[in-house]
């Protein structure tokens, strides 16, 4: 395996890593700016109120996006392996 592929499979890597992970960071942060919003404007500062918006949206995306994370991680583990006989020549 050369730099050049090396530096490819990196490459897609980390993208695939980025795309996987965006729905689930892009959910996290949106609830808890409504939440912290919620409570600055309420005057309520209560710990349980940021932590059981998140895990119930973070859990409901986990359900919604798991077979598209499933595929797309399948999708890039199956393209790596069949370019792996390449890579040790």
């Amino acid at each position: 395996m050369n730099i050049e592929q090396s530096v490819q499979v990196l490459r897609e890597l980390v993208s695939v890593s980025l795309l996987v992970a965006s729905p689930i960071l892009a959910v996290s942060v949106s609830v808890g700016v409504a939440v912290s919003l919620i409570q600055a404007v309420t005057s309520v500062q209560e710990a349980s109120l940021t932590f059981i918006p998140k895990v119930a949206a973070l859990g409901t995306v986990m359900v919604v996006t798991s077979p598209w994370i499933l595929k797309t991680l399948m999708t890039f583990t199956i393209s790596y392996l069949n370019r792996l006989p390449e890579a040790v020549r």
